[in-house]
C-alpha cells in the first residue's frame, strides 16, 4: 500500500481528507500530479484558496519546512496562486453574481 499524503513534509491528517475529495489518495499520486496541478484539483473539488496553504504544499513536496519560503520564492509562489485561483474560480451562481463580475466589482476572494 502506499503511503498516505499526510506522510509528505508539512502535511497532516487534514490533508488526506482534502485531497481524497479531489481524487487524490497517495503521496505518490501527489508528487506524481506536482503542487499546481494538484491544488487545482483541490480548488475544482471545492476547497477554499488559501495561499498559506498553496505554498505548504509546494515547500512539502520539495522536502523543505513550511516557513522556509521567504523573499522572491515566496513572492514568485504569490504569482503562481493567484493564477491558479483565477483559472479555478466557482462559476457565479446567480445572474447578480454574473452582472458582478462582467463589470469587475465581485469582492475577491
Amino acid at each position: 500500500m502506499s503511503d498516505p499524503v499526510s506522510s509528505i513534509r508539512n502535511l497532516g491528517p487534514a490533508s488526506d481528507a482534502s485531497f481524497a475529495r479531489a481524487g487524490i489518495h497517495t503521496a505518490d499520486e501527489l508528487r506524481a500530479l506536482g503542487p499546481d496541478k494538484a491544488y487545482a484539483r483541490l480548488l475544482e473539488s471545492g476547497s477554499k484558496p488559501h495561499f498559506i496553504g498553496y505554498y505548504v504544499l509546494v515547500m512539502g513536496l520539495q522536502g523543505r519546512p513550511w516557513n522556509d519560503c521567504k523573499g522572491k520564492e515566496k513572492a514568485a509562489l504569490r504569482v503562481k496562486f493567484d493564477a491558479l485561483k483565477a483559472a479555478h474560480r466557482p462559476a457565479p451562481q446567480d445572474d447578480f453574481e454574473r452582472i458582478l463580475d462582467r463589470i469587475g466589482i465581485r469582492a475577491a476572494e
